[in-house]
């Protein structure tokens, strides 16, 4: 258990050195000085004023739930609508198949006959 300790009190060491040393980089201090700095106003901005950033997340988690029921809604009527789709498809082959046979068994002229002799009576 010890050297498990250790090792990450090393690891701890090894960072903050490396850390300190990459500090001695003009333009890393200067980088590093502008991000605590907007870091630190945040960080303030965010004690000062945390009923503005409640209001925020809430705000926020209230969108994310609409449109997980939004989603929602829409798989769900496009499962209802593959569904149905699913139910439908047998009838219209059967319709299919009924319509080519009745044009296969019957001659043309028949049809021909059929549909001149409807339209006579139509007029």
């Amino acid at each position: 258990m010890t050297k498990k300790n250790q090792f990450w009190k090393g690891m701890l060491l090894g960072a903050l050195a490396g850390g300190a040393i990459s500090l001695l980089d003009k333009q890393t201090r200067e980088a590093m000085k502008e991000n605590v700095q907007k870091t630190s106003s945040k960080a303030a901005y965010i004690v000062r004023n945390p009923g503005e950033i409640t209001d925020k997340v809430k705000g926020t988690a209230a969108k994310i739930k609409t449109a997980f029921e939004q989603v929602s809604e829409d798989i769900s009527y496009i499962t209802d609508k593959v569904e149905e789709l699913k139910e439908l498809t047998p009838q219209v082959t059967d319709i299919l198949k009924e319509t080519k046979e009745t044009f296969s068994e019957s001659d043309e002229s028949e049809l021909l006959e059929e549909v001149l002799g409807e339209g006579e009576k139509l007029t």
